[in-house]
């Protein structure tokens, strides 16, 4: 199989890449040279927004196309244009965030969507989104598009900081705020159970938008951090603490402590997704234990410093509002 990755330096595209590599597929990386690709793949520099930014891609004939992009569907809807006579099947790594808000708990794929348009720029993500997945499919068609809605994602190469931040913490010892319930469940995907199901999908000829994130509850809170704390080898002691203490020391659920949300709209709309589509087409994810291991073994390989996207905040709790939620 000939691949061309559209990105693939950081995170999931990276995963995607590295992925194809171990099945001996022909891999080639468009980015924009700010990373350094795996080795054995053909790199190919450019830069999408800019004015002949796709002039690399003006030669070449693959048999898959995966996109990350998450910014103006412009750039999808020019690099789909450009490959769909050279390329036979385009897979978008989307976003389960294309759904109207609120997106009920349970919904599926057939769930009403954002309004939005391939043409546009300087629109918000979720429209940036929805326009991605237009852009592709007026390319493409539907039969030779597949639409990966990804939830919430974790594992090595990490570069937004949901899971890196935990494992830091706890690191570090001491008293440590974890927010409960202990047993709320938990919904994710390690990067690479996406990368191989995109990559078997792909080569299955599979098309359509499929949820892609693991099943609800595939662990919970407490097994999460409970795991950062094994593999680190901390002191750490876990402080169980309800969302309403939490919430009331100002910190704010998803940001303030990542990957956390307390029961409620937006918990039902990020960690209860109906997956049984992409699970009936083989979706399989390993244990919680392993992706926390994995990500703390990649860390501890870069002294603890994650990659952290230009494009998204900072994110973890400032120790004032650890101690006040914490009553120390």
């Amino acid at each position: 199989m000939r691949l061309l990755m559209l990105g693939g330096t950081e995170f999931a595209g990276r995963a995607v890449v590295e992925a194809a590599l171990a099945r001996d597929w022909e891999v080639t990386v468009f980015h924009r040279g700010s990373h350094e690709p795996p080795a054995g793949v053909v790199s190919l520099l450019g830069d999408r927004t800019a004015p002949d930014g796709l002039a690399a891609l003006a030669d070449g004939r693959w048999d898959v196309v995966v996109d990350t992009w998450s910014w103006d569907p412009v750039a999808v809807r020019d690099a789909a244009r450009l490959l769909a006579d050279r390329a036979g099947r385009y897979v978008y790594v989307s976003s389960r965030s294309v759904y109207a808000w609120p997106p009920a708990a349970g919904l599926a794929e057939d769930g009403p969507l954002v309004e939005a348009s391939p043409d546009a720029t300087g629109v918000p993500y979720a429209e940036a989104k929805r326009g991605g997945e237009l852009a592709v499919l007026g390319a493409f068609g539907e039969e030779r598009v597949l639409l990966g809605r990804a939830g919430l994602i974790i594992g090595p190469w990490e570069n937004v900081g949901r899971l890196p931040w935990w494992l830091n913490r706890i690191a570090a010892g001491g008293p440590v705020l974890a927010p409960g319930p202990r047993d709320l469940p938990l919904q994710y995907i390690d990067v690479r159970d996406m990368a191989e199901w995109l990559l078997d999908a792909a080569q299955a000829g599979v098309s359509g938008p499929y949820n892609l994130v693991g099943p609800p509850g595939h662990t919970t809170m407490g097994e999460l951090l409970d795991a950062c704390v094994r593999v680190t080898g901390s002191d750490a002691e876990l402080r169980w603490a309800e969302p309403e203490a939490v919430l009331g020391a100002g910190i704010e659920p998803w940001s303030g402590l990542p990957i956390w949300i307390p029961p409620g709209e937006l918990y039902d709309a990020v960690h209860r997704a109906d997956v049984s589509r992409a699970l009936a087409a083989g979706l399989r994810c390993r244990p919680v234990a392993e992706t926390v291991a994995d990500t703390w073994a990649w860390l501890r390989g870069r002294d603890g410093a994650a990659p952290q996207r230009a494009d998204r905040p900072a994110l973890g709790v400032k120790p004032e509002q650890e101690a006040k939620a914490l009553g120390l």
